[in-house]
């Protein structure tokens, strides 16, 4: 088809290199440079959506990321995209685009006859209709409403493509490249201050892509291209295009979606991450996210061929596409004025501007009746005609009050109402910044007002809408940016000059008045396109009692739809405050929530979207070692932990057997590098840790380390661990595993809201050091020659401490710590030291039958010792009573976290599970676990189980098998037979000791 309503104006389209594509299965001609929305309108197709409830005809309303109608289903296969915006989608050479919402066509759509219905379809229907018979949820009511929502339909093949994530940092980041951004970063990047500026369009430029502002005595745009020019001169500014800011999070940090190969189609480009999230740190940040025109509320506003006036403007200057033939321009200030002398310049019929303001007697004004443009004041479109493509309007004269219709209705043939409303700052960013707002009621629209980060706010998104002054307001923020981070003078450069015109105030007048008072009559006053909310749906939310903003929100779902309320929630929010009879500060604003504008899963996902990378997998820089020898793996918390290291011909049981007799005879060495290590600093850190652990810290020794447990509030064991004292406010907290995040998380939680006073800081440090546990009656011989210098006797140094000294020639830390309950060393040395000191662990331990061993031989030898693992034998129901281990509670201390639920009942209850040791009847017989414990062989049904197989092994060094497990009341019922059931099979099982294996401990020092 022919681009009919393509014209030589448009400045960023190539009309020589034509891109051909297919939209609703019809063939169409663009040009490169063009959206999907601009080569449709350019081509005449009007009518491109259906919305959420009624189906009614929708057209593209705006050119932006605001776009609440043409949503598209781009492309098929497995690379099909749902929910697109046709505003926001580059043509590209075979683009395949469809309409959503619409069975079986856009054009003919069954679900239309939903229109007939609307008055049913009122806010809050759903609430009041799917309710009785109860009966009815399941069979008809659910189904129906699951086939009736959403838009798009998702793909059901694997995405083929790749995702990527980046972190990167800066002193400034500008967020937004119109003029007042261009401006902010390049004063920002003058002075030598790392710069990031990214925007969501294609080029940089914001609202001077689309107008015909002169800078400088020039176009505008030739001073972008000069500003542009000169940033990438710059080796410290980095520039991000279709780049979108949908994030900002607690100190200055900005997640950003960059889309870097859509624009040359599904599957182009495959060496290249086809989106990528960029997480910014930043030290300032300049936001020049700039303004949404509003709409305006009239009857039947929602036609195809019905724009917002800058949009139409966009169109015709930047692509070259007009939007009709013959268009009226309905506005309340100045600004749309340019839009009308713009079109026609271009081309467009435009017979008149319709103000609802009763004086318009500005430059611009002025100069539209110079254009032959009737100028007809104090008047608003009452009505429009026309289904799948606007017709005709009515107009009539406005009481001042707006509340009424006071003359008679003029009727006017056009195809084409460009409206505005004024304009909305885009203050999304700003408020999830945690910024505050502020109403002004001269400009009609919500304001930055009090920051809480450190942050500026610059141009339209200040509320700041003539150039000139943008221009200033970003020079002055980049350079006052850029000194706070320790750049430059804070002097900013020279704005350039632009050209002023001065724009009267405009007249709010929130939902114009038609021939029937609103929500009584045939005519709607739209407010949210997508979900067919109305002002009328607006005002029945507010007559039920729905008078917070947020509750007539999820009433009437004004602003849920894609869009997220860009365009409708200022407008519903004013008509809510009108209800209620309060100003609309006091009525307030929904909350901004990320995203800003919708993100793929496979970008937040990024690389992690399937098989191995579905989850982060962690090494040890022993890794590649057990690798190579053989190592079994199971994953621990993410870790890659070696299981057990089978030789030739050795099954797991026969390797753990080897392996748990080697340490209890010679050597073994454990790469426990995993486990999580936390460092604790601060005055107040003993005091914190005392508070946190059950035992006592505050007299701990530097030197020295400690065992301890912490609990929930509720008295529970939630971690356990060894913490050692380096200095007199220096700690090393050691936790399990898979703990680690969980535990540095309780210990902020309770820093930052509970203790805010303490002067403690605590920092992950896992990666930074590799960890090997050396035990076995050998171990203080292979350390004696590992570290020569070191005295290891029992007298210097003794269970329980800890000396610092260099081992195998690199800076260590040595603890003596067990977990075996064999003589045992835990050597830490940085990380890029572990491979060298296993190395030579195992080079040194050669003549000491040294052998490497893996969780399941820990596991093995731990049980044989009775200790516990948390997250095994215990599942967030046990006291350290109950598991035996009232020692670790300190009597001295007056309180830590959990001491209080010892004096619940339930917790002093006397059948409550506890920890014991369980040994088979028959010896080679093992237990499996969560095998459940009854008192008799054959019980009744259902049987009364008391206890459960917490962990059970084959212990070799006992000839014997092994279990523990939780009983009710255990403590007390030592020596009693038991039986152990595990589908179907029962095994007669006696209750003992946990300890199972040198139950003196005498093994622990050599």
């Amino acid at each position: 088809m022919t681009e009919k309503f393509r014209t030589s104006q448009g400045t960023r389209v190539d009309r020589s290199k034509v891109i051909n594509f297919t939209f609703n299965g019809k063939a169409y001609r663009g040009a490169e440079g063009d959206t999907l929305a601009s080569a449709l309108v350019a081509n005449g197709v009007h009518l491109v959506g259906r919305s959420f409830k009624t189906h009614r005809p929708r057209g593209i309303l705006t050119c932006g990321s605001e776009e609440p109608n043409a949503i598209i289903q781009l492309e098929t296969g497995p690379r099909s995209e749902p929910n697109l915006r046709a505003t926001q989608i580059e043509l590209y050479e075979g683009l395949i685009a469809k309409s959503v919402n619409c069975w079986p066509s856009v054009n003919f759509d069954v679900l239309a006859v939903n229109g007939l219905a609307s008055r049913l379809f009122v806010a809050g229907f759903y609430y009041k209709t799917f309710m009785d018979p109860k009966s009815m949820w399941m069979t008809v009511y659910e189904p129906m409403i699951r086939r009736m929502a959403g838009l798009g339909v998702l793909p059901r093949e694997k995405d083929p493509d790749t995702y990527d994530h980046m972190n990167e940092f800066c002193e400034v980041m500008v967020i937004g490249a119109g003029p007042a951004g261009l401006a902010a970063a390049l004063a920002a990047g003058k002075s030598g201050a790392r710069v990031v500026l990214c925007d969501e369009q294609v080029e940089f430029g914001g609202s001077l892509l689309n107008s015909k502002e002169i800078i400088d005595g020039r176009p505008a745009l030739e001073w972008v291209a000069s500003a542009v020019a000169e940033l990438e001169a710059m080796d410290n500014v980095r520039l991000l295009k279709r780049a979108n800011a949908f994030g900002y999070y607690d100190h200055n940090y900005i997640t950003v979606h960059e889309r870097r190969t859509d624009h040359f189609g599904p599957g182009a480009k495959p060496e290249l991450a086809r989106h990528r999230v960029w997480h910014f740190r930043a030290k300032q940040v300049v936001l020049a996210t700039g303004s949404h025109e509003r709409p305006l509320v009239f009857a039947d506003n929602d036609r195809p061929g019905i724009m917002l006036a800058a949009s139409g403007q966009a169109y015709a200057n930047r692509y070259g596409a007009l939007p009709g033939k013959r268009g009226v321009v309905f506005t309340n200030n100045d600004s749309a004025y340019k839009v009308a002398i713009d079109l026609v310049d271009a081309g467009m019929a435009i017979p008149l501007v319709v103000d609802l303001r009763e004086v318009a007697d500005g430059e611009l004004p002025n100069t539209a009746r110079q254009k032959g443009i009737e100028v007809v004041t104090g008047a608003g479109i009452v009505a429009t005609e026309g289904r799948k493509r606007l017709k005709a309007i009515e107009i009539a004269q406005i009481s001042s009050d707006g509340e009424k219709i006071t003359g008679a209705k003029r009727r006017i043939e056009c195809d084409t109402i460009l409206m505005s409303g004024g304009w909305n700052p885009a203050v999304h960013l700003f408020s999830q910044s945690i910024g505050k707002l502020r109403y002004d009621e001269e400009k009609a629209c919500f304001l930055p007002n009090i920051s809480s980060q450190k942050e500026r706010t610059v141009g339209a998104c200040k509320g700041t809408f003539d150039l000139q002054s943008a221009l200033e307001e970003g020079m002055t923020a980049g350079a006052l940016a850029a000194q706070d981070s320790g750049f430059g003078k804070g002097k900013a450069p020279a704005a350039p000059k632009a050209v002023v015109v001065a724009e009267k105030p405009l007249k709010a007048i929130w939902v114009v008045p038609t021939d029937h008072p609103v929500g009584q009559g045939p005519r709607k006053h739209f407010v949210d396109y997508q979900h067919d909310v109305t002002a009328a749906d607006i005002m029945l939310a507010a007559r039920e009692g729905m008078h917070s903003v947020e509750h007539m929100k999820r009433f009437t779902t004004t602003g849920m739809a894609t869009d997220q309320g860009k365009l409708s929630n200022v407008n519903g929010l004013a008509i809510l405050s009108a209800q209620l009879g309060k100003a609309i500060p006091q009525v307030g604003t929904t909350t901004f929530r990320p995203p800003y504008t919708p993100v793929t899963f496979g970008a937040l996902a990024g690389r992690g979207i399937n098989g191995d990378l579905a989850d982060p997998v962690r090494r040890t820089p022993m890794y590649s070692w057990h690798l190579e020898h053989g190592a079994t793996f199971e994953p621990v918390g993410q870790w890659q932990r070696a299981w057990y290291y089978p030789k030739a011909g050795e099954d797991m049981h026969a390797a753990v057997t080897r392996e748990s007799k080697a340490l209890r005879d010679g050597v073994g060495i454990l790469d426990a590098s995993t486990l999580g290590k936390i460092d604790i600093q601060g005055k107040d850190a003993a005091q914190f840790l005392n508070m946190i652990y059950t035992n006592a810290w505050l007299k701990l020794p530097v030197g020295s380390c400690r065992y301890g447990f912490m609990l929930k509030e509720d008295g529970m064991v939630f971690d356990d661990g060894v913490t050692s004292r380096l200095g007199e406010n220096h700690f090393h907290m050691t936790t399990t595993t898979g703990g680690a995040a969980g535990v540095l998380d309780w210990l902020e939680e309770y820093l930052q809201t509970e203790w805010p006073d303490l002067e403690v800081y605590c920092t992950s440090v896992t990666e930074e050091w590799s960890t090997l546990s050396i035990g076995g009656p050998k171990a203080r011989a292979l350390m004696e020659e590992l570290a020569p210098e070191m005295d290891f006797s029992n007298e210097a140094f003794p269970f329980m401490t800890w000396r610092e000294g260099e081992v195998a020639g690199v800076p260590a830390r040595v603890f003596r710590i067990s977990f075996t309950g064999d003589l045992s060393y835990e050597i830490n040395v940085r990380n890029w030291h572990g491979l060298h000191m296993w190395e030579k662990c195992m080079e040194l331990g050669a003549k000491y039958d040294i052998t490497p061993y893996g969780t399941e031989t820990m596991h093995v030898l731990r049980a044989e010792k009775g200790f516990v693992i948390i997250g095994q034998d215990t599942d967030g129901t046990q006291t350290p009573q109950d598991l035996g281990m009232d020692w670790i509670i300190a009597k001295s201390k007056s309180d830590f976290i959990g001491r209080r639920s010892f004096v619940r009942e339930d917790t002093k209850r006397p059948d409550r599970k506890q920890l014991v040791g369980l040994m088979t009847e028959n010896p080679k017989e093992v237990l499996t676990e969560g095998a459940q414990l009854t008192y008799e062989r054959v019980n009744p049904t259902p049987a009364p189980m008391v206890g459960h197989v917490t962990s059970a092994y084959w212990s070799p060094n006992l000839d014997h098998s092994i279990a523990m497990a939780m009983v009710k009341d255990g403590h007390n019922r030592m020596g009693q037979w038991i039986y152990a059931h595990d589908r179907g099979k029962v095994t007669k099982v006696k209750i003992v000791s946990p300890v199972f294996y040198d139950q003196k401990g005498e093994r622990r020092d050599g």
